[in-house]
Order: C-alpha cells, then sequence, then structure tokens
C-alpha cells in the first residue's frame, strides 16, 4: 500500500458519553450504532464513584452522521446520560502507540505532584495518552501511558529527571518503556539487610558479641558511602573474631522480614518472574530464610570459622557494589532475561552498581545519596510496593495470593 493511501482522509466521530453509570449503557450506545457501517477505532471507558466516562472513536460514512447522532441522543437521553459527538475528517493510519509505561504511587496524592510529572512531560515533548488508577489501599497507584520521541538512551535520563521531581513532591514514582517486556519474564534482584529484611545482619552479630556500637559505626559510614565497602566489611568482620559459632544460628532466629516481602515473592513467583537476593551480608545466616522463601537466586559472603569461632575474616571474594551488579548480570543471562527486564531494589551505598544498570531501579527507603542517584524510590515501609511500581495492579496481586 503506497504512503499516500494510507494517509487518506476518514471521517471519523468522537463519541463522549457521561452520567450516571447504569447497567445497558456499552450496550445502548453499539446497539445504536450497529445499523450503520461503521468501524470501531478506539474506546475507553472509565467509573469513578458511580460516574461514568464512556469515549469511542469510529470511522463512518459522513452522509451517516446526522442519523448517527440522532439515534445516539434518543439512546442516551432514555438512560438520563449526556452525550457529545465531533464528527471530522483526519489521516487514515496507525495513531501512534504508547512508549512510556508511568506509575506514580502516594499515601496522600497531591494535585500538584501529578502536575509536576505531567509538566515534565510536556516539557520534554511528551503526551499523556491515558491514565488510571490501578490501587487505592494502602497506596493510591496511578499509572500514566506517554507518548514521547527520546532514544533508548535517553530513558535513564528521563526517568532521573521525574525521579527528582517525584522525590520533591513526596511520590514514588518507575518510568519504564511499554510494551510486551514488561509483562514477559523478569529478574528482581534485592538487597538482604534494611530491604528484604528489617536489620542489618553484622549489627545484630556485634551486638550480641558486645561489639555493637563499634561496628555500627562503621556501617552507617560505610551505608552513607563514606568509606568503602570491602575495607569497611573488613573492619568490621575483623571486631567478630573469637565469637562463637553459635551466634550465627541465634541471629538467624531473630532477623524479620520486611512488610509486605513475602506477597512481594510469591506474586513475583505465581506471575512467572524470578526472584534474586545479593547480599553484602553473610549466607551463614540469611540462607535458611531465603531458602523457605523459595528465593531462586542468591549470593553473599561467607564467614570463615576455624574450631567453631569466627576468625574475623570473610572466605572468598568479598560481595561489594560491583559484585552485585556482576550477580545481576550472571542471573539475567542463566534466564535469558535483558538487563532492560531486570529490577534492582536496594538501600545503600553497596547496592547503586545494580541499581544503575537494572531496567529499573529502586531505592528502597534509602539513604539520601542513594535515593538521588537512582532512577526510582520508595519510601512506604511496604516492600510489596514495587508490584504497584511494575505495573501490577491490586486485584492481581490479590488473585496471585489466592484471597480472591
Amino acid at each position: 500500500m503506497s504512503q499516500d493511501k494510507a494517509q487518506k482522509p476518514q471521517h471519523t466521530g468522537l463519541i463522549l458519553i457521561s452520567g450516571v453509570d447504569a447497567p445497558g449503557v456499552t450496550q445502548a450506545l453499539f446497539g445504536a450504532l450497529e445499523p450503520f457501517a461503521i468501524t470501531v477505532l478506539d474506546i475507553e471507558q472509565v467509573v469513578i464513584r458511580g460516574r461514568l466516562i464512556l469515549t469511542a472513536l469510529i470511522a463512518l460514512d459522513p452522509a451517516h452522521a446526522p442519523a448517527i447522532e440522532t439515534d445516539l441522543l434518543a439512546a442516551t437521553n432514555k438512560l438520563g446520560l449526556d452525550l457529545a459527538i465531533d464528527f471530522t475528517d483526519e489521516a487514515k493510519g496507525d495513531v501512534a502507540s504508547s512508549n512510556l509505561h508511568i506509575v506514580a504511587l502516594s499515601q496522600n496524592l497531591k494535585p500538584a505532584g501529578v502536575a509536576a510529572i505531567a509538566t515534565k512531560i510536556a516539557e520534554q515533548g511528551g503526551n499523556i495518552d491515558r491514565i488510571h488508577r490501578t490501587a487505592s489501599y494502602p497506596l493510591t497507584a496511578i499509572a500514566m501511558e506517554v507518548t514521547l520521541s527520546a532514544a533508548e538512551n535517553d530513558l535513564k535520563i528521563i526517568q532521573r529527571e521525574l525521579a527528582e521531581i517525584a522525590r520533591a513532591n513526596d511520590i514514588d514514582i518507575a518510568v519504564e518503556q511499554s510494551g510486551l517486556t514488561r509483562r514477559a519474564k523478569r529478574i528482581v534482584l534485592l538487597d538482604m539487610d534494611s530491604t528484604l529484611i528489617q536489620q542489618e545482619v553484622i549489627d545484630v552479630i556485634a551486638t550480641k558479641f558486645g561489639v555493637g556500637e563499634k561496628v555500627s559505626e562503621i556501617t552507617e559510614a560505610a551505608m552513607r558511602g563514606e568509606l568503602d565497602f570491602a575495607g569497611s566489611l573488613t573492619a568490621r568482620v575483623g571486631l567478630l573474631a573469637g565469637a562463637d559459632v553459635a551466634i550465627l544460628e541465634e541471629v538467624a532466629k531473630e532477623i524479620t522480614l520486611t512488610p509486605g516481602a513475602r506477597t512481594l515473592i510469591r506474586t513475583l513467583h505465581r506471575l512467572g518472574h524470578k526472584v534474586g537476593v545479593v547480599s553484602g551480608g553473610f549466607i551463614d545466616v540469611i540462607e535458611p530464610l531465603l531458602k523457605e522463601l523459595s528465593i531462586d537466586y542468591y549470593r553473599a559472603n561467607k564467614l570463615e570459622v576455624t574450631d567453631n569461632k569466627l576468625t574475623g575474616k570473610i572466605t572468598g571474594a568479598i560481595i561489594d557494589r560491583a559484585a552485585k551488579a556482576a550477580a545481576l548480570r550472571e542471573f539475567a543471562n542463566s534466564e535469558g532475561v535483558s538487563l532492560a527486564q531486570t529490577i534492582a531494589i536496594g538501600d545503600g551505598a553497596n547496592d547503586l552498581g545494580m541499581l544503575e544498570i537494572a531496567g529499573l531501579g529502586i531505592a528502597f527507603n534509602a539513604k539520601p545519596a542513594v535515593r538521588a542517584a537512582a532512577s526510582s524510590s520508595i519510601n512506604s515501609p511496604y516492600l510489596d510496593s514495587v508490584l504497584y511500581l511494575m505495573g501490577i495492579t491490586r486485584e492481581e496481586i490479590e488473585s496471585a495470593d489466592g484471597s480472591k
């Protein structure tokens, strides 16, 4: 087909019906249209607090326009609904599809926040094609489908610009490319300490061994990015020399999952995704929990033990920032998943490597420096908020949970 023929004008009608929702509205609309030679080009319907907005775009013979309008007026008047129709000629061809999917989360979503996001999209020459709510409890989640002419390499820039706006307005946000890849198999890789679990394991071990204050000071400085992680970990582990190995089992029994962690992992698994954990902590403590959660991939440091005592050393290579990024690449390759389809979640400077290379890097209740560097952030206490940023609805989560 030639380009000229593809662009031949066609007569279209944009139909807008609004009012109090009631059974039979959609049937009335298409029942009125049925006798005419038309083609349905697009349709959208939403009901909010009992109020309906139904739009449809049709292609039609211009000679039929007056009769279509008369019949639609009769049908909507009978139902007590408002009707507006706009007939016009426009170029025939495929409508440009959205190429960005944006999700915004907040416990208290304000108009200023939504306006700021929309302003940035407009400044970049983008257009919001659709907005719809995907969750209302415990957070409000809205999804936007956006058409924006930008190269694939510009995605990280757009993510960071919108993330800055979101942070300023107390909104959590995710920006990803639209398309089937969002629903394809994904690798979701989580940090362990203060992300999947609520504790910093080395701090708990140190407290039991009586060196908690010294280790905690080094931990905080490392998480803020003020110290080299490998050096700081070596120093902290050195303070544990002489501790009985039984202390590790005691700590394993005391660690607690972050709220929403089980829901996140269970939902991801039931939707066909893979879940990994990469930790600067210790496999000696966290492995039983990871096995209980059926984590697909995991990697962490291993403490050296001699005569049932900790030696104050690490066995093997230290899991640092570079090692975490390498683990994400390795796990993705094992599953045949591109980095664009990966999600990394963490809270500290040691996580920045994997947050930067993942398709979606999420700073979870993170330190300010990490939030500033990440393309997305979550500041609510619920780890399953990640599901909303992925575009998974509340209904899908409940279905995966088996509660509905």
